[in-house]
């Protein structure tokens, strides 16, 4: 019998020091730490009467009459470019351009509205940020009120959660204003 107690005790006693670890915690909530190489910006021209500096980074490519989709591939984010002839109706393609982005106040928490203008380029515009989970966060039109109408606009392929591709939208945010910036129109088309 006191071997079977001396054994009980032994497994007991072997329990008691392995069972001794410290408690489980939950790790703390994180986010992925995205670095993005710091922008280099390279002009862009062709036969299109608009020209525009982009980042080397991006791939572009001009779709039918002078648009361009710029697309940015570790990020899976394309800005779309539109170029539109004014032809007396730039009342139209403002309203067009403006009811394109609050469409999005459905999901929208905020757009924050910021002007361009640049007599010396005639170039006037919009650049409009949408915060929330939107499918678009960055939009703008510029135009020289005469002759000539762009508007952008970024679509990321990924579901709109503003808080994962926050980084990314605001690396992109930064060269969409960038090619807003330096819109120049090469010819009177």
């Amino acid at each position: 019998m006191t071997n079977k107690i001396i054994g009980f005790l032994t497994v007991v006693l072997l329990l008691s020091f392995t069972g001794c670890k410290d408690d489980a915690i939950p790790k703390p909530a994180s986010q992925l730490r995205l670095d993005y190489p710091v922008a280099q910006y390279v002009s862009f021209s062709n036969h299109c009467p608009v020209a525009f500096d982009i980042n080397e980074d991006a791939i572009i490519k001009e779709d039918k009459n002078c648009g361009f989709s710029i697309n940015y591939p570790k990020m899976k984010a394309t800005i779309y470019l539109t170029y539109k002839t004014v032809n007396g109706d730039i009342n139209k393609l403002l309203r067009d351009a403006q009811k394109l982005t609050y469409e999005h106040v459905i999901k929208a928490d905020d757009i924050l509205e910021q002007p361009y203008i640049n007599p010396d380029k005639k170039v006037y515009g919009m650049f409009y940020q949408v915060r929330g989970n939107a499918a678009t966060n960055a939009q703008f039109y510029a135009t020289d009120s005469t002759k000539h109408f762009v508007t952008g606009s970024v679509y990321f392929y990924a579901k709109p959660n503003f808080d994962s591709i926050m980084p990314a939208a605001d690396y992109i945010k930064n060269d969409m204003q960038q090619l807003m910036e330096t819109i120049q129109w090469t010819r009177d088309r």
